[in-house]
Formats: structure tokens, sequence, C-alpha cells
């Protein structure tokens, strides 16, 4: 079929014989294009995440002209445009605050420029799930680069994964087991390239979801960021969108039921991280998919862990890339997939799995040798969590799944790390340690304060993990027994509001259940001597997001941008 350069979006900008037409062919000289480099060729918006401040993307300024030597060899036109950059390291008091923001940029972007289509780069946690949030907003034909996993880290004789060693050598710091020597050492060992974390953290969670809902080249979401691969990958994806362009597959083509139920499966046989929970929530609801947390725990029970990779295995993502990827793990997984959907390079996922092997059986396990016969996550409900709570129980010591003990409760974080070591407390392994003041709005941003530290005094004796419960995130690169995403969330007086310390708390993981063993009558009489909260902004960007932001069943989203409707093209003139 012959191509109309008159369809392409960008020709309302640079194709009709009006005053405006005629400024913006000006300006574009005035950028140093000739005509012919751009009249009649689809526009291609790079959005890179790039910034001087995030080691995981610290690569994309590179990576971004391997995407225009793709866009250019297809004959489009590539322009880049700088984003916000959403540093898990770095920003305060959580990335999570700005993920919303990064969505309504990408969006309104997309719709006010001469765009055609868009290739979006990012891959450190919140990066991903903004960025593909606004683009189904704007539903322009996309293709997503990841960032990529760094170099597996290393110190003396062990290998590291970061966060996940973080978390455990400091606890080993902590218990008087390692010296400041040791730790500088580590500090210099742990993150040793560009790329996001190599463990299953929500980095390669989320960048594996995308992959699996098709919106990246085959194998792209574990290519390691500093391998030649990745190069190519990012030159594969400016070529691709050229030709979706020309097909006119917009992003709503792509990101179906069907293709969210997919990325749930494959995050599952991952054992990936909990929060991808609430961000393929928000970005169903984006593409007008209603997915709740009913559908992560119907299907978790039906999709087994294969994937040994860290923290809920033994491997990293290099090993995983190596192993055959996310297209080997989907090839174990056919049975459970919909396999006749489209995805940007390929008519349907069947096709884009074609030929898919495993190479080594250690990393991505055949399902009669999987780590777990159910995915990592469980849904949990009850009196203490009355619109959800969730668990990533491949992680937590198997003891702990069942489990009743007296509640210790912090109001916030900060009183929380003054006082967990106060001998006053007599904390056993048996307690269930609370923190409230921590969700969406209280936090504010919902940091990941979940995976509250164990007290030094336990740690010294060898206990390793606790009943942890909260109305926050917890880092993917995480593990322990740690119930997050209480909703409704404390600050608007959901019952984790009313616990008090000493009330017993049950866990039953495998019921799914999470109950405060307190009567109705007592919860009655507390909610009614509740009080809420003062905001925690007056003004700017954080008073709009407390007015705007839902809880975490539903995705954390900001309730004007769920909302569904229509918003118009802008006239160009």
């Amino acid at each position: 079929m012959t191509f109309d350069p008159e369809r392409l979006r960008s020709h309302q900008w640079y194709g009709t014989d009006g005053l405006r037409s005629f400024s913006h062919r000006a300006r574009t000289r005035q950028l140093g294009y000739l005509p012919e480099e751009h009249l009649g060729k689809p526009v291609i918006a790079i959005l890179n995440t790039w910034s001087d401040i995030n080691p995981c993307h610290v690569h994309l300024r590179e990576r971004a002209q391997a995407v225009k030597r793709g866009v250019w060899q297809a004959g489009g036109f590539p322009l880049e445009f700088p984003v916000a950059t959403l540093s898990e390291t770095f920003q305060k008091p959580t990335p999570m605050l700005y993920r919303n923001l990064l969505a309504m940029e990408t969006e309104e972007l997309l719709r006010s420029y001469p765009v055609d289509g868009a290739v979006l780069m990012g891959g450190c946690d919140k990066s991903t799930p903004a960025l593909l949030m606004g683009a189904a907003s704007a539903d322009l034909p996309a293709v997503f680069v990841p960032a990529g996993p760094m170099l597996p880290g290393h110190w003396r004789d062990q290998v590291l994964g970061s966060g996940t060693d973080m978390w455990k050598y400091w606890d080993d710091k902590r218990a008087g087991l390692l010296g400041d020597c040791e730790l500088a050492e580590l500090e210099s060992g742990l993150a040793r390239s560009p790329g996001h974390c190599m463990t299953m953290g929500t980095a390669s969670t989320l960048t594996a979801a995308a992959e699996a809902l098709g919106v990246t080249v085959p194998g792209a979401s574990s290519i390691p960021a500093v391998d030649s691969g990745h190069d190519r990958m990012a030159a594969a994806s400016g070529l691709r969108i050229v030709d979706l362009v020309r097909e006119d597959v917009k992003l709503s083509t792509i990101l179906t039921r069907e293709a969210y139920e997919d990325a749930v499966t494959t995050v599952l046989a991952l054992g990936g991280s909990t929060n991808a929970v609430i961000h393929l929530i928000a970005m169903a609801g984006r593409s007008g998919v209603r997915l709740t947390l009913d559908d992560f725990d119907r299907i978790a029970r039906t999709v087994p862990v294969l994937a040994n990779v860290r923290p809920g295995g033994r491997h990293l993502m290099e090993d995983f890339h190596f192993a055959g990827g996310l297209p080997g793990l989907l090839s174990r997984l056919t049975d459970l997939l919909h396999l006749d959907r489209p995805t940007v390079s390929h008519t349907t996922l069947r096709e884009q799995l074609a030929g898919a092997r495993v190479h080594d059986d250690d990393v991505i396990r055949p399902r009669k040798k999987a780590l777990a016969t159910e995915g990592g996550l469980a849904v949990l409900r009850g009196n203490l969590c009355p619109d959800g709570a969730v668990i990533k129980h491949i992680a937590a010591e198997p003891r702990l799944l069942r489990h009743t003990g007296p509640a210790v409760v912090f109001d916030d974080y900060r009183t929380m790390q003054r006082t967990i070591d106060d001998p006053a407390l007599a904390l056993t392994p048996d307690h269930v340690l609370v923190l409230r003041g921590s969700g969406p709005r209280g936090g504010p941003g919902m940091p990941e304060y979940g995976m509250l530290p164990i007290p030094d005094s336990l740690l010294r004796r060898g206990v390793r993990d606790m009943v942890r419960i909260s109305d926050a995130r917890m880092s993917g690169t995480s593990y322990g027994a740690c119930v997050l995403h209480i909703a409704p969330e404390s600050h608007v007086g959901g019952p984790l509001a009313l616990v008090r310390t000493g009330d017993l708390i049950t866990l039953d993981v495998a019921a799914r259940g999470l109950r405060l063993e307190v009567s109705d009558e007592e919860l009655a009489g507390r909610r009614a001597a509740w009080t809420p909260p003062p905001p925690r902004y007056e003004r700017g960007y954080g008073a709009l997001y407390s007015e705007q932001i839902t809880q975490a069943d539903t995705g954390c989203d900001f309730a004007f941008l769920a909302a569904p409707g229509r918003v118009p093209d802008p006239y160009a003139g």
C-alpha cells in the first residue's frame, strides 16, 4: 500500500499553505534542517529520561543516538525531547510522588508537538509506567526502549545484586558481622556500571512487563545496559517506530485486555516486584482496561514461578538474558498466554515467540522444577485491609506465612527509625511491626518503607525476618514477610489508623487473609475518636497530588488523568 504523507499528524504543522505552516518550516530551517530531511517524513519524538543524577539512565544520552540512527535509516525524522528523570536512588521523598507528573508531561508533549510516533526511553522503576501511561493516553504509535540492567556486582569472592545485597550486608553491619572497611569495599562493588538494578526488582519487573505487553522489540528488556546488543536494540527500535507510523499502529492496538493479562502472568512467573501491581493497574486504566487486585490473585493461582533470579532466586539479570531472556521464559508459558494478539514487532505474539528457547534450565526453570507452583505474589483481604493488600510471599520465610502476633505500632517512618531499637519495646521475633502514615497521601507518595528494619538486638540473635505491615511500598529488590499497600491507607481513615500496640494480628497467606483480632464494636469506638491528620501540602504540586491521588488498589493515578473522555488534538493552524 502506498504511503500518503498527508495522512501524517505532523502534516498539519508542516504541509499546509497557511501562515502557521510557513512559520513552522522557517523555524525548522532555524534548527538547521533542510526541507528534504523532514518534509513528508514521519516525525518521531524520542522521549529521553537521561540525566546526570540518574545512574540507571546515564547511558541513555548515547542510546538516543542509536535510536536516531534507526529512525533516519527508516526514512523518519527524529527529535529528542528531554523529559523528567525519576531517579529511584536520589529523588525524595520518593519518585512515586512524581510518576504521574512524568505521565502528564509525556502525554502533553506528544499531543502538543508535531509528532507522529514516539520512542520512550526509560527503565528505572517509575519511568517505565509513567512513560507508557502518558503514551497510552496520547495514543500514538510508540516503542519502548528499556534502559537495561547493570553488570553484576562483585565483592571479594561474592557476586552481588544491587539492592538485595545492600539490604543483606547492611543488616550484617548492624548485627556486628561487618566493619567499616568491608562496607567501604561493598560501596564500590554493588553497582559497577550504568543501568538499573540487575535483580528482579521493580525496574526489571516493569521492563519485562513492557516487553510482555508487546511494546518493545523482542528480547529488549534483559539486554545489559553496557552490552553492544543494547545499542543494536535501540537502533532496531528507531527503525521499527517509523514502520508503525506508516502502518498507523497506535498504542491502543497493542495495549489490550489480553496484553495486560499476559503482563500479569509474566510478572508472577518472574517472581517480580510487588510494585508491578500498582503500576499495571494504573497503566491498564489509561488504556481503558479495568485491571484489579482480584485479577492478580486469580492469575497467580495458575502461574508457576520459573525465573530463578534474586531476590526470590539465586541468579542475576545477565544470567537471565543469556539463558533466553523473556522470550525463553514465555516459551514455557504459552498455554497461559494470549498468543493471537499483536505486538509492535509482529502480527501475533505467537509469531514473536516462534523459535524462542531456554539455554539454562537452572536460571529459567522447566515447569516441573518451578521455584513455586503458584505466582510469587498474593493478594490479602480482611478487616485490616478491606480494599486489599499484597505480599511477595516467595521472598518471605515460610514459617511466617501463617502467623499471629502482637502489634508494635509506629505512626511514621521517622519515629520508627528513632525508636525501633529501644530496649523498652522488648521486641521478640513473634511481634508484628506496623507502620502507618506511609501511603499515597500520608507518605507522601507511598515511599518504599515497607521493609521495616529488624531490631539490632534480634539481628544479633540471628533473626532475619518478621511479619511487617504497612500502607507503604517496598523495593522490588527487598525481601521478607512484608505486607504492603494496605488499602485504604491510614491517612484517609483506613483500619490501619485504628491499630494499637498489643493488638493481635493474624496473617494467613494460604487463606489470603489479614485480620486485626479486635471486635467490630471496639473498632467502631476507635473510629469515632479518630481525627484526620492535617494535609501534607498547602500549595504546589504536592497539593494537586494530595487532591487527585487514588488509593493503591486502583493504581495511585490522578483521578482527573484516569477519567475517561476525549481530549482533542490541538489546532495547528
